[in-house]
């Protein structure tokens, strides 16, 4: 059963000139492990990269029902490449306390993808109930 659909899309040029003002956002949007992920990136493609992990987390908030806000933050939301390296949403335990969702009964399948102005993220959540 699906529980939510969510989708997103942001300006890359957006997150370019927010990166070049705040770079102290990239704290507020990823955790320790995703920040380590971002190692390596070229200049140029770091802005596409943020973009596009930024929408997979808004898309998996609204799939969630919640938005971004008091019960779901950045934080709870996390993306990694996984085994094959498409990447994987996964969201905290605590989160799903939250919102009253067992995270062992959730199935969640994102897809990220980037033109040169815009990257898009749409997050399904099914039950496996």
């Amino acid at each position: 059963m699906i529980v939510g659909i969510g989708i997103d899309i942001v300006e890359i040029h957006r997150i370019q000139a927010i990166l070049k003002r705040q770079p102290q956002l990239l704290h507020r949007i990823f955790s320790e492990a995703e920040r380590k992920l971002l190692e390596g990136k070229p200049e140029g493609r770091l802005a596409e990269y943020v973009a596009g992990r930024f929408a997979a987390k808004e898309a998996g908030a609204k799939a969630l029902g919640t938005g971004i806000g008091g019960a779901v933050g950045l934080h709870d939301l996390q993306i990694a490449p996984g085994t094959t390296g498409k990447p994987e949403l996964t969201i905290t335990e605590a989160a799903c306390n939250r919102i009253g969702h067992d995270p062992s009964k959730l199935r969640i399948h994102v897809s990220i993808s980037h033109s040169k102005e815009y990257a898009v993220a749409q997050v399904v959540i099914e039950s496996k109930e």
